[in-house]
């Protein structure tokens, strides 16, 4: 599905449609609230995933860290609690950012290491290892987490040096 069918099909959450570059991940910017339920994180994959187009060389970690900020979202704050939540990308040549603002909770996020066993807490340290920039902000109730992704440079040539073998 590209960004102008996921439109076509959510028109009415999206305010009228975003406008930009769909599918091709350079130039633009969207923001869409969504409601804080579990089955809105497959909705944030899937416009992440419009957005960049499956071919954007960040598709994969972009709509990898979306999902694990959404979840948290969903599950640690009160948007989980009858509260929604907002997602932000924004593309460019440069790279990607990803945002997502909840209604905010009574602790703070923290990079926990969870055991092998456990079944969660690998969202953050996941943020931590594939981003190239992530933050959090807690500011008036509510906490906004951000992720950029940024393409690798293409691997250059090695040049030719004479007389080596």
């Amino acid at each position: 599905m590209d960004l102008s069918e996921y439109e076509e099909e959510h028109d009415e959450e999206l305010g009228g449609g975003f406008g930009g570059a769909p599918g091709g991940g350079t130039g633009g910017e969207w923001v869409l609230r969504l409601a804080g339920s579990p089955e809105q994180v497959m909705r944030a994959r899937r416009l992440v995933s419009a957005t960049l187009g499956r071919d954007h060389p960040l598709h994969d970690d972009c709509v990898l860290l979306t999902s694990e900020i959404v979840t948290n979202a969903v599950v640690h704050s009160r948007s989980g609690r009858g509260g929604a939540f907002v997602l932000g990308i924004s593309c460019s040549a440069r790279g990607v950012r990803v945002s997502v603002q909840d209604e905010g909770s009574s602790s703070a996020p923290c990079v926990c290491h969870a055991s092998a066993e456990a079944t969660g807490g690998r969202g953050l340290p996941l943020l931590e290892a594939l981003a190239h920039r992530w933050g959090l902000v807690r500011r008036a109730g509510s906490t906004r987490v951000w992720f950029e992704l940024q393409p690798e440079p293409a691997a250059l040539p090695r040049p030719h040096l004479a007389g080596v073998r």
